[in-house]
């Protein structure tokens, strides 16, 4: 049930950013134009423009949704996101790189993959040193190592062509209005969340400790690279979409779990409905707050992300 009342609230959602714009359109026009009818006018706004992007808007909350429940899960602290522990700014590094070098497409992709996985290579490498990891000290390396790939945009930027820089400054505060299909997000989405739904048994296991998970059957290691991959996969795929988007993977988990509970069978699934209403709502308020200017989302996100990242700091103490 939970599911069903998500997934309506998805359908409003995205019915009400398709409609809200300098033309509105009714709910009813919507679904008309959605079953072939319609003026043209109104087929063009709605098919053309404006359900690409709530589409990839919903498509990106939703990948980083997942992302951040699965880095909790893995790393059993509510403060893991793929923007507090730099996957994020590693892959946006890949995918500027690419782009400087004038590269497109499936390679830009790959970079941020190659990015994020880098990144986690080294939030995890360094956090492990000679011991054991602890969740403060890796959550201490995720923000320095976000830090340094901040420095390294920065860099970037720096020595950019000037006629580039504001597309990739704007790009980089996380704009949904840059993206392409929606669909390979969309179905990568579906995918992963028919992939980890079986999972959700060893991951409420795996929740507990990795010597719990152990001891009832659970294959440690191979489970943890699972979730390194595919948070690293959804992260690069989010991030080539809209660009470095922050707080989506930290907000919604956290909300989800106090609500329903912990079983990760049904917190993934809601993550990647409440993830994409989410930045829905957001880019239409993005859109609309000072149109006819619009504002990055990633700032409507941030203001959201950035009081919940501190409060659960505090009750972490």
């Amino acid at each position: 049930m939970p599911l069903v009342i998500l997934a309506v609230v998805s359908l409003i959602a995205m019915v009400l950013s398709v409609g809200i714009g300098s033309v509105s359109v009714t709910p009813g026009e919507v679904a008309a134009v959605i079953f072939g009818e319609g003026s043209n006018l109104q087929q063009t706004l709605v098919l053309e423009l404006r359900l690409p992007r709530t589409l990839a808007a919903f498509a990106t909350g939703g990948l980083l949704a997942v992302a951040g429940a699965l880095m909790q899960v893995l790393l059993r602290n509510p403060l893991a996101d793929p923007y507090v522990l730099g996957l994020s700014g590693g892959a946006a590094v890949g995918a500027l790189l690419a782009m400087l070098a004038g590269l497109g497409g499936l390679i830009v992709s790959g970079s941020a993959f190659a990015g994020a996985m880098l990144a986690t290579l080294m939030v995890f490498g360094l956090a492990h040193g000679t011991g054991s990891w602890t969740p403060s000290r890796l959550l201490l390396t995720g923000v320095v190592v976000a830090a340094g790939w901040g420095a390294v945009i920065t860099l970037m930027l720096a020595v950019s062509p000037a006629q580039r820089l504001p597309g990739m400054l704007y790009w980089l505060m996380g704009d949904v209005s840059y993206a392409r299909s929606p669909w390979p997000a969309l179905a990568l989405l579906f995918l992963v969340c028919l992939l980890v739904v079986p999972l959700g048994r060893s991951l409420n296991v795996l929740a507990r400790g990795p010597m719990q998970a152990a001891a009832l059957g659970v294959s440690v290691r191979p489970l943890e690279w699972t979730i390194y991959i595919l948070a690293s996969l959804l992260t690069a795929t989010a991030v080539t979409m809209a660009g470095s988007i922050g707080f989506v993977g930290l907000v919604v988990p956290h909300m989800l779990r106090l609500v329903l509970g912990n079983d990760q069978r049904l917190i993934l699934p809601a993550c990647a409905l409440a993830g994409g209403t989410l930045l829905v709502l957001a880019d239409t308020l993005a859109r609309v707050v000072i149109a006819p200017e619009q504002l990055p989302v990633g700032v409507i996100t941030a203001l959201l992300g950035v009081p919940t990242f501190l409060y659960l700091l505090y009750r972490s103490r």
